[in-house]
């Protein structure tokens, strides 16, 4: 870097003790289209409460919401950096093939954990974590065993296992370790893999409504892993943990990630939740892309202080701008995010065109203006001219009983960008 700088590398070393050059990691994020930018935006809308408070627009607390993903654990890595005291041996570390190191995947589930009013847990958050194995036996003898003995073997993540994984293992675990004071509607969060199960599933279907709960599976955006908790530290904080227990086989394996699963505190899950969030944040501000640096904010010294927030908040005017750019008929993607609520609490009123919403407009600007309502069409909506827009929001809110009253009200609202 010196020869580049052309400059000696004591005045490099300066620079860089200065803060005048800086290193920097870059992560390679995935290729975004259009499409999936909208899906992301409209996804982050459909996670803010339909509450304003002091101008502030607060994301849900998602507790009940289940995040599920899949995750290679390997034996080990091809290198690895270790530290030495100066008569330390160097350790010898060999496999057969480095391109085939021995792995097993394994299916993660959480959710966000409960606390007390004084801090307590009441609900860790961890379901639990699966690994997609199987018992097969040995073909035939060698010096680590004899024919017949039962080994464990990993299994591919097709279809079938992944049914057989959310319908006899994380139902029935949710089912035991959820809390009785929680919501009995959940929501399991999954990407958009193939082999994963929709919400339709006849199997699942039967399963969840044996259980009595109200279970649903939802998918989050496509190429976005930074809206799953899982993808945002909690599997690598296991991979740590994992990396520094020695292991030999796939029972070891196996082994050591579900002890590392279960080392891993509450509190470091919630902080997860909350970094989310954040994220959440970041889209509506990049308007749906992935260009962003997760934020940080210092959650370790607020959870000292006991101040670390339930949620994250955003700015009124930052969730009208991203829901006045969905207005834009470019932007009109059809995908089925619901975000009727936080446009009906942000004062954002949907107009149908159908006879019976139609003929209530007319009817409300004829009791009110005396006049015929001028309307046209467009974007398949119907909408009235700019002096007689007002009166849509208003014959939501109002209804037409004396004509004064509500000749009254009408100039209180004003209309939104979406019927200008």
């Amino acid at each position: 870097m010196a020869t580049k700088f052309d400059v000696s590398k004591t005045t490099l070393v300066r620079w860089v003790k200065e803060k005048q050059i800086k290193p920097h990691t870059n992560a390679i994020k995935p290729t975004l289209t259009e499409a999936n930018k909208l899906a992301r935006l409209k996804w982050s809308l459909s996670q803010l409460q339909p509450n304003l408070e002091q101008e502030k627009v607060k994301f849900q607390p998602m507790h009940n919401v289940v995040h599920i993903d899949e995750k290679w654990f390997y034996m080990t890595k091809c290198s690895d950096r270790y530290y030495l005291l100066a008569d330390e041996d160097e350790s010898y570390r060999s496999c057969k093939s480095k391109r085939f190191i021995t792995k097993v995947m394994f299916m993660c589930v959480v959710a966000r954990p409960h606390f007390a009013q004084d801090g307590q847990t009441t609900f860790d958050g961890k379901i639990g974590i699966f690994p997609f194995t199987t018992l097969e036996s040995a073909k035939r003898k060698s010096k680590n065993r004899d024919k017949g003995t039962l080994e464990t073997k990993h299994i591919q993540s097709i279809k079938s296992i992944i049914r057989d994984c959310i319908v006899h293992k994380i139902i029935p675990a949710i089912s035991d370790k959820w809390p009785h004071h929680a919501s009995k509607e959940i929501f399991i969060q999954q990407d958009n893999v193939k082999p994963h199960i929709s919400n339709h599933d006849k199997d699942f279907e039967a399963t969840v409504n044996a259980q009595g709960f109200n279970m649903k599976i939802i998918c989050q955006p496509p190429n976005s892993p930074d809206t799953n908790v899982l993808n945002l530290g909690f599997i690598r904080e296991i991979q740590s943990l994992q990396d520094d227990k020695p292991e030999k086989g796939v029972d070891n394996l196996v082994r050591n990630v579900c002890s590392s699963y279960e080392e891993l505190s509450p509190q470091t899950l919630n902080k997860v939740f909350l970094t989310l969030q954040t994220c959440l944040r970041e889209i509506l501000q990049v308007k749906g892309s992935n260009n962003y640096r997760i934020p940080h904010m210092n959650k370790d010294r607020l959870l000292r202080l006991d101040s670390l927030p339930l949620t994250i908040e955003i700015d009124e005017g930052l969730a009208k701008e991203c829901l006045d750019y969905l207005q834009l008929p470019e932007n009109d993607d059809g995908s089925a995010y619901d975000i009727v609520a936080i446009k009906s609490a942000l004062g954002y009123y949907e107009v149908g065109n159908d006879n019976s919403v139609f003929t209530m407009v007319c009817e409300a600007s004829r009791v009110v203006s005396g006049g015929p309502f001028h309307r046209r069409q467009r974007e398949g909506r119907f909408i009235a001219d700019e002096e007689e827009s007002r009166f849509i929001a208003v014959w939501r809110n109002f209804s037409v009983d004396g004509g004064e009253a509500f000749q009254e009200q009408q100039y209180l609202r004003t209309i939104p960008p979406m019927y200008r």
